[in-house]
C-alpha cells in the first residue's frame, strides 16, 4: 500500500513536470498578453500589426544602446526592448541586438565611430538631472534596421529645444512605435520614394532647403523639377514641394500640376502672398509690401484653400533685435518681440503635429477653408494663439510697431489657420475650359484628361520661409532648419514638413501610431526626497508585518489542528 502511494506520488510530481515544460515550449510560440494601461501603450496598432505580420525575410535591428546611463535614460532603453519584443510577438522575422559604440580599445572605438558617421550617425551629448545632480555621457541615441541588404537608421531621442529632460524621454517613447515600423515600411519598399521641389519661379534655392533635403536624402530620392523644360510631370514623382515662389504659373505649368494632382500626386504648397521681410524694412521709415501675383489662386480654390492676401500678427511670437542706444562708441542692442513671426503651439490630434514642439512662421497668411464640389476632408493643422489679428494688403510694415507695448484687446481674432490638410477626391482646375494644345499634349503622351482625381492628399501652408533654413552671411554655411539665430531656440519647422511629407507618402497607414500618446507621471523628486526615511520604513516594515502574522496565524492553525 506503501509502494502504490510512493509511485502514484511519483507519478503525479513527473506529470507536473511534465505540464510545465510542455507550458514553457508552447509560450515560446505563443504570444499574448492583457493590456490594463490607460493610454494602451503597450498595445500596437493595426496597421503596424498587419506590416509585421506581412514580413517575408528577417528584419535584424542593431540597437546601439549597450552599457551604462543616467538613471532616467534606462527608460528609454526598457522602452526599446519591450517595443521590439512587441513586434516580434506579431512576427517571426524579427531578431535584434544591443551594441555598446563606446566598448573596447581606443582604436576600436574611433574605427566605429567612424563608420556611424558615414551612414549619417552621431554621438549626442545627453544631460540627465537625478537626485544626486546633473549626469551625462556621450551616447548613439540609434536603431538601425536591416532588411535584404538595405538599411535605414531610427534615432530614437526627440530632440526638442526648451523642453525638459523627461518631456523628451517621454516623446521618445511615445515615438517608438511609429519610428520602428516607418523604417520597415521604408525597407519593404522596392525604390526609393521620389521627392521633388519645384524650379523656375523664384523659388527656394539649393542652400535655402539644404538642411531639409539632406535629412530627406537617408529616406528618399530628392532632386529639383523645372516645370518649364517638361511636358508632364512624371508618375514616378511621389512628391512635389511648392517653396516659396516669387514669379508667376503660367497656365500651361498649372495645367501639369493639375494632371498630376488628378492622376494621385501629392503636393506640399509652401506659399508667400506678399513679398515681406525684415531686410526690406528700412530703418526710421516704413515699407510697403506687394503682392507677388503667383496666379495660384484659381488652382487653390479649386482644392479647397484660399490664402488671403494680407499678414498675420500674433501676440505669441518670436523676437528679433534691434539697436536702443550707444555705449562707449558701441550699439546697445536688445530683442523685441515681433508679432510678425508667430510661434504655433500645436493643438490639433492630426499625427502630422500631435506631440509636436512649436514651430516659427515668418510673416504668414491666413490659409481659409473653402468648399469643394468633390468630397474633400479639410483639416486645420496649425493656428495661432487666440491673441492674433490680421493686417490686409496694402499695409505699411515698419519698426514703429516696437516702440509701443502691445494692446491685447487690439489682438482679438481668434486663432487664425497658417496650415491646411486636404485629402480626399479634388475637381480639376481645367474642367470644360481645356484648350486644344493642352488636349494634344496628352495625346501625344496617351493620356487622357481627367476631370476628377483620384483619392490623394495636399498641404496648404501660408508661410514659404517655414522651409528656409538660415545661412551665416560670414562662411555662406547654413544653420539648421528652425533654428531662430536671434532666439537662439530650435524651433520644430523640420519635424512639422517631415511630418507632412510622412504622412502624404505613408502606404500603410503606419503614420497613426504617431498619435499614440504616452502620458508622462512624473515622480515629485522633492517630496520624495523630504519622505525618504517613511518610505523606506514602508517599504521594509511592510512586508515583515505580514510575514510576521502569516507565522503567527499559521502557528496558531497547527497548534489547533493537533491539539484535536
Amino acid at each position: 500500500m506503501a509502494a502504490s502511494k510512493k509511485t502514484q506520488s511519483l507519478l503525479n510530481l513527473v506529470l507536473v513536470f511534465g505540464i510545465v515544460l510542455c507550458l514553457n515550449f508552447l509560450g515560446g510560440y505563443i504570444h499574448g498578453y492583457l493590456d490594463l494601461t490607460e493610454d494602451k501603450r503597450f498595445t500596437l496598432t493595426k496597421p503596424t500589426e498587419e506590416l509585421l505580420q506581412n514580413l517575408d525575410d528577417v528584419v535584424f535591428v542593431r540597437v546601439l544602446l549597450e552599457g551604462e546611463f543616467p538613471a532616467g535614460f534606462k527608460r528609454l532603453q526598457k522602452s526599446v526592448i519591450e517595443m521590439l519584443n512587441d513586434f516580434r510577438g506579431e512576427t517571426g522575422y524579427l531578431e535584434y541586438e544591443f551594441e555598446d559604440p563606446s566598448k573596447g580599445t581606443l582604436e576600436e572605438i574611433n574605427t566605429r565611430r567612424e563608420e556611424l558617421a558615414k551612414d549619417g550617425i552621431s554621438p549626442t551629448l545627453f544631460r540627465m538631472k537625478d537626485a544626486e545632480g546633473m549626469e551625462e555621457k556621450l551616447i548613439y541615441p540609434y536603431a538601425i534596421f536591416y532588411y535584404k541588404g538595405r538599411n535605414v537608421a531610427v534615432n530614437l531621442l526627440e530632440n526638442q529645444g526648451g523642453q525638459s529632460q523627461e518631456l523628451i524621454l517621454n516623446n521618445s517613447v511615445s515615438l517608438l512605435e511609429f519610428k520602428f515600423a516607418n523604417a520597415i515600411q521604408k525597407l519593404q519598399l522596392s525604390r526609393k520614394q521620389v521627392i521633388a521641389f519645384t524650379n523656375g519661379h523664384g523659388e527656394l534655392g539649393e542652400l535655402e532647403t539644404k538642411d531639409l533635403v539632406n535629412t530627406l536624402r537617408h529616406y528618399y530620392d530628392v532632386g529639383r523639377f523645372n516645370l518649364d523644360s517638361a511636358y508632364q510631370i512624371p508618375e514616378q514623382l511621389d512628391l512635389l514641394i511648392v517653396a516659396k515662389p516669387r514669379a508667376p504659373f503660367s497656365e500651361r505649368d498649372k495645367f501639369m500640376i493639375d494632371q498630376y494632382v488628378m492622376r494621385g500626386g501629392k503636393v506640399i504648397w509652401l506659399i508667400d502672398k506678399l513679398n515681406a521681410s525684415l531686410d526690406s524694412i528700412p530703418p526710421g521709415n516704413f515699407y510697403v509690401p506687394g503682392d507677388y501675383n503667383l496666379n495660384l489662386d484659381d488652382i487653390l480654390f479649386k482644392y479647397g484653400a484660399r490664402i488671403d492676401p494680407g499678414l498675420v500678427l500674433d501676440l505669441q511670437c518670436s523676437s528679433i533685435p534691434q539697436v536702443i542706444g550707444v555705449q562707449g562708441g558701441s550699439p546697445q542692442i536688445d530683442l523685441f518681440p515681433w508679432f510678425y513671426h508667430p510661434v504655433v503651439v500645436p493643438k490639433s490630434d492630426n499625427p502630422i503635429v500631435k506631440g509636436l514642439d512649436n514651430v516659427n512662421f515668418f510673416f504668414p497668411s491666413r490659409v481659409e477653408l473653402v468648399r469643394t464640389k468633390t468630397e474633400t476632408e479639410q483639416t486645420v493643422l496649425l493656428s495661432t494663439s487666440e491673441y492674433s489679428r490680421e493686417q490686409l494688403s496694402p499695409l505699411r510694415l515698419s519698426f514703429e510697431i516696437l516702440r509701443y507695448e502691445p494692446d491685447p484687446k487690439t489682438f482679438d481674432k481668434g486663432e487664425i489657420p497658417l496650415a491646411v490638410l486636404l485629402e480626399g477626391t479634388f475637381p480639376s482646375l481645367f474642367e470644360n475650359r481645356v484648350s486644344e494644345s493642352m488636349l494634344d499634349g496628352l495625346e501625344k503622351m496617351n493620356q487622357e484628361f481627367l476631370p476628377e482625381s483620384v483619392p490623394t492628399k495636399m498641404v496648404v501652408v501660408g508661410d514659404g520661409d517655414i522651409a528656409a533654413n538660415p545661412i551665416s552671411r560670414e562662411s555662406g554655411g547654413h544653420r539648421p532648419l528652425g533654428y531662430n539665430i536671434y532666439d537662439r531656440k530650435q524651433y520644430a519647422n523640420k519635424d512639422f514638413l517631415i511630418n507632412c511629407i510622412e504622412y502624404l507618402l505613408d502606404q500603410n497607414g503606419v503614420i497613426a501610431a504617431r498619435g499614440k500618446e504616452v502620458k508622462l507621471r512624473l515622480l515629485d523628486t522633492v517630496r520624495a526626497e523630504a519622505n525618504k526615511t517613511g518610505w523606506q520604513l514602508l517599504n521594509l516594515g511592510v512586508p515583515l508585518v505580514f510575514l510576521i502574522l502569516f507565522g503567527l496565524t499559521y502557528h496558531f492553525w497547527r497548534k489547533r489542528k493537533f491539539a484535536r
